[in-house]
């Protein structure tokens, strides 16, 4: 039926979606930093030594609903979006295991350790 064919268009609009959001560097670097949980974008910016386009790479994921973010004051945490996740196992597989054999990965994963012990930017 017509329902059952824009159901599949849809879900292959969300794939591609995914698949276009992980294809940029700097996502992906983002993408390994929330593995542990939510992160303000300044953490993010402090981690990875970016000060410019965070916001841009974090838009970009919001609108693939790969993250999701929370205003709680003046600040904005982002996270994953468990559903897409749950929804689309790959994208799991991707962040959870191939991201994590990188290095630059490990490494901010690392950093990310570390400025969690420090005092964070907004404190």
């Amino acid at each position: 039926s017509i329902i059952e064919y824009t159901h599949i268009g849809s879900d292959i609009t969300d794939v591609v979606d995914i698949f276009k959001v992980l294809a940029d560097e700097s996502r992906i670097l983002v993408l390994n930093l929330l593995r542990d949980g939510e992160l303000y974008v300044c953490d993010i910016e402090a981690i990875l030594g970016l000060t410019i386009n965070v916001s841009g790479y974090l838009n970009k994921l919001k609108t693939a609903r790969v993250i999701i973010s929370k205003k709680e004051s003046q600040w904005v945490y982002s996270r994953h979006n468990d559903d897409i996740f749950l929804e689309f196992p790959f994208l799991s597989s991707v962040i959870n295991e191939e991201v994590e054999k990188i290095s630059i990965c490990q490494e901010d994963l690392e950093l990310l350790k570390k400025f969690k012990e420090s005092e964070r930017c907004y404190d």
